[in-house]
């Protein structure tokens, strides 16, 4: 997920049982939930296992068949449309543990930018990750990108990118922090002649998509329409196209990355844009840890929707607020907003058209 990422060498405890916490999107008005009981689904959440020595290889990278060690887990962001009924069992501390044996790390190496760790979570697993892949890339273990087996939508921020396209003009589309491309995977499904260019700074992230999580299989599908590119994202070659939409997803050692803070970077993206066209942003938040205590996410996620404000006008600038709690995490979006909402519900699939009525003006 994230272009810009700076790794560690990572240490870790041996544990025998996996915990999984993460965080859904259910927006204010859906919040019901009696407040002396445990929020369904809604905490930060750790994933452990047993420790294996650490290994650093070059391709090919091979599959190791049994759990590793990662010292924590956490979803930048994981979401739920807000018509989905939670289940109350995953609120209960009991049933967020995936014993270790329905969890595999397929890989474990570390790159030039990453620790990069890609986990499979069985299909047999009563978790809402069961059946899925994830990509971890930085020391606290923040997931970047997720692929399920039998479904296209992911319960992640990942669909709320999903809803941008009827709202474009016509265009291509940008991906500022490709990582395994679930953005793109899920784009190129509900929309298959849009043209997509995506950047990675990891040219090792890129290698582990196309060997777990289809990515090579997606770009002989889409051949002319999706196109890689691996550098800087935010370096000025890297955007020199002029795109109806781009979606940034830029983190590193698990941060938004500072550049989204500083009202330049936001200047020379606006110029990259065709007229009428916006940049939609996963702009972190609480349930994002960060390597540096100083990067507090819930700070980081207003300075950096603050920078936006600035670089496009308040007036122009939406966001929808994910998880339980103030906080937790946003997705903001860039211009003013659609005449007809309903005519953007129109061109979305069911799954997703509970999103639009989540956001909200930003107000500073």
């Amino acid at each position: 997920m994230a272009a810009r990422k700076l790794m560690n060498a990572i240490h870790f405890q041996q544990i025998s049982y996996i915990r999984i916490h993460y965080l859904y999107n259910v927006p204010t008005s859906e919040k019901t939930w009696d407040s002396g009981n445990s929020a369904p689904m809604n905490a930060v959440h750790f994933l452990q296992f047993p420790s294996l020595p650490p290994t650093q290889i070059s391709k090919p990278i091979p599959i190791l068949s049994i759990p590793s060690n990662v010292k924590s887990l956490r979803y930048p962001i994981l979401s739920i449309p807000p018509s989905a009924k939670t289940n109350s069992a995953i609120a209960d501390d009991d049933a967020c543990g995936i014993p270790a044996n329905q969890v595999k790390i397929l890989a474990k190496f570390k790159s030039l930018h990453n620790q990069i760790r890609v986990l499979e979570v069985s299909r047999r697993a009563d978790h809402p990750l069961a059946g899925s892949r994830l990509l971890l890339l930085d020391r606290p273990g923040n997931i970047h990108s997720i692929s399920f087996l039998l479904q296209p939508f992911t319960s992640t921020y990942f669909d709320v990118f999903a809803t941008l396209p009827p709202i474009l003009p016509p265009g291509p589309i940008a991906i500022l922090g490709f990582g395994a491309g679930s953005a793109a995977r899920l784009l190129l499904h509900l929309h298959p002649n849009l043209e997509i260019h995506g950047w990675e700074l990891d040219h090792a992230v890129i290698a582990v998509a196309r060997e777990f999580f289809g990515l090579t299989k997606l770009e002989q599908q889409y051949r002319g329409n999706l196109f890689i590119h691996i550098g800087d994202a935010l370096a000025e070659p890297a955007v020199g196209h002029e795109f109806a939409g781009i979606l940034v997803d830029l983190f590193q050692k698990g941060s938004v990355v500072p550049e989204l803070q500083d009202l330049e970077t936001w200047g020379r993206l606006k110029r990259r844009l065709r007229r009428g066209g916006r940049v939609m942003v996963n702009c972190g938040g609480k349930c994002v840890e960060a390597e540096e205590s100083r990067r507090d996410g819930e700070a980081v996620m207003k300075e950096t929707v603050r920078a936006m404000s600035l670089g496009f006008g308040a007036d122009q600038v939406f966001v929808e607020m994910l998880g339980y709690g103030e906080g937790d995490g946003c997705v903001a979006m860039t211009g003013r907003w659609p005449l007809d909402p309903v005519a953007w519900k129109r061109g979305l699939p069911k799954p997703l058209r509970a999103y639009v009525d989540s956001w909200r003006a930003f107000d500073g």
